[in-house]
């Protein structure tokens, strides 16, 4: 295995449960895939060894960031639908006309494996240059084996084939298919009995999701798709509390769920439950954004509780068409009042826990993957500062370094060597 000494960086470990971490003049030693060692330039051990140096002369170097909730296989787009709402039409009324999802759905059944693959690849990319190395993909728009099982292969030749780490989630239960028109029961005795296990059975699935609402799935129902993935051993997460209050977090929390998502109509069972069971609370800010909401979630009540905040871009074509990690912690900051180490270990530590991957990813501790963003700022919270600013110089993935992109500077954010 190859060595290499990361040198001259300023460290962003997130080693302790508060805190950044930072550690100037500090230094990474890869060994292969995985931080062989982390700490000050200074503290390195006589006699270190290294294959290879890189002197990073002073650049920001934080854990790779990790987005945990997005829709990014999909085909078509509904910018009309984001029209008809600014005209006054409701999520909710659009979606019963046979909008919203339904439209995605009929879209992404029609396209090849080719096209989606090309489609998720540039948003993946643009997700990639932000220092994203780690994403989350879900199913949900086929809502038929045929056309899940597509979703989910696509997903995994971008692991494959980007320099990024990919984790599937089946989204099965997203809506009512509409073949299934008026039999919400029968649909679920497909995604539970048919759909689940055959795709479960060719290795595509790492997580189960359902999207528990007044116009998604019941509780009830809900708990029939959480029941099928425990008996599978997979993982479950839910779309929970983003309309109304299901109780869906709670229920969720109950089958040990690694995150509920959304939550802005959380209450305070939910946060009870979520507290005890360690579910993650994952925050989709643009979804908020788009959709215009005003009730904000318990972002107090969650800290008080100590319920790990993630946050993430819910990348999807109608409610959340965000290709950008940075922008997405920028509105969780100006929206949701989230401080900028609070957004930054939510795409980092956090958005692992979420995955499930906080023992391997998520922070630069010695034992975990060898994963790092490196830019061009004076301070880790300016990462949460600009929109349309990039200052991402490279990512390394695995200790393999991704293709880097030069950095749009700001004379703000330039780190304090270069001023």
């Amino acid at each position: 295995m190859t060595t290499t000494l990361w040198r001259g960086a300023r460290l962003v470990t997130l080693a302790d449960a508060r805190g950044w971490g930072l550690v100037e003049r500090g230094a990474l030693l890869v060994d292969g895939d995985t931080i062989a060692w982390s700490g000050a330039e200074s503290e390195l051990p006589s006699g270190t060894h290294a294959d290879a140096e890189v002197d990073l002369g002073g650049l920001l170097v934080t854990p790779g960031l990790v987005d945990c909730h997005t829709h990014l296989v999909y085909a078509g787009q509904r910018a009309g639908e984001f029209e008809q709402r600014l005209e006054g039409a409701t999520y909710e009324e659009i979606a019963r006309a046979g909008g919203g999802i339904r439209s995605t759905v009929a879209a992404t059944r029609a396209a090849s494996d080719e096209t989606l693959f090309d489609l998720a690849r540039e948003r993946a990319l643009a997700l990639m240059s932000e220092g994203v190395t780690t994403l989350e993909i879900k199913s949900g728009y086929g809502l038929e084996r045929e056309t899940e099982a597509k979703m989910l292969r696509v997903a995994r030749t971008i692991g494959r084939m980007l320099p990024v780490r990919v984790r599937t989630t089946f989204l099965g239960a997203h809506a009512l298919a509409p073949e299934f028109a008026g039999r919400p029961d029968d649909f679920i005795d497909a995604v539970c009995g048919d759909m689940l296990p055959a795709l479960a059975h060719e290795g595509l699935v790492d997580a189960v999701d359902a999207f528990c609402e007044t116009i998604g799935f019941t509780p009830s129902q809900t708990e029939r798709v959480f029941r099928a993935a425990r008996a599978l051993d997979l993982p479950v997460k839910l779309h929970a509390e983003q309309l109304s209050d299901q109780h869906g977090a709670a229920l969720a929390a109950r089958y040990g769920a690694l995150s509920a998502d959304h939550l802005e109509w959380l209450g305070a069972d939910g946060i009870a439950a979520m507290a005890e069971s360690g579910t993650v609370a994952v925050l989709l800010p643009g979804a908020f954004y788009y959709l215009r909401e005003t009730r904000l979630p318990p972002i107090q009540s969650l800290r008080d509780a100590n319920v790990p905040i993630a946050v993430s871009t819910d990348c999807n074509p109608g409610t959340s068409p965000i290709t950008s990690l940075l922008t997405t912690m920028n509105m969780a900051c100006t929206l949701f009042r989230l401080t900028p180490q609070e957004a930054i270990r939510g795409v980092t530590i956090n958005a692992a826990r979420a995955l499930g991957l906080a023992g391997e990813i998520g922070s630069l501790e010695v034992g975990k993957v060898a994963d790092f963003a490196l830019y061009d700022i004076a301070r880790p919270a300016d990462l949460a500062y600009g929109v349309g600013l990039n200052p991402c110089a490279e990512a390394v993935n695995g200790g393999t370094v991704s293709v880097p992109r030069p950095a749009r500077r700001d004379p703000a954010l330039e780190p304090p060597s270069a001023r």
